[in-house]
């Protein structure tokens, strides 16, 4: 699995590692079932703190794309590429509700009315 940050960005780093393990699991480099690499060694091919890629895994483990096992280390879910698909066109749908000026119930209320 070949990770990179953008320099460039402005968004947090463990937003940026999460960002990067949703591209590559959405690419299909990484599959459901699959075992990551320990955080210690992503963080040396990435140049960021231990801590902050821990940070991201956590964050992606939340949103249901990963799994943590004792002893058997991160995984990534099943159904995890859908649903990591998914969670970005969300998360593009409420930056773009928010530059044009609604709240986030407002885009609730929209998505109520659609059914």
């Amino acid at each position: 699995m070949l990770l990179r940050l953008d320099t460039t960005d402005s968004r947090p780093l463990h937003e940026q590692v999460a960002g990067a393990i949703r591209r590559a699991i959405a690419e299909g480099e990484c599959v459901p079932g699959e075992r990551l690499p320990p955080a210690r060694d992503l963080s040396l091919a990435l140049g960021v703190n231990t801590n902050t890629v821990l940070r991201g895994l956590r964050s992606l483990r939340d949103e249901g794309v990963l799994e943590f096992r004792r002893g058997r280390g991160v995984t990534v879910a099943q159904g995890a590429g859908q649903r990591s698909g998914l969670l970005e066109g969300a998360r593009e749908l409420v930056a773009e509700a928010a530059r044009l000026g609604y709240s986030k119930s407002d885009l609730i209320e929209m998505i109520r009315g659609l059914s």
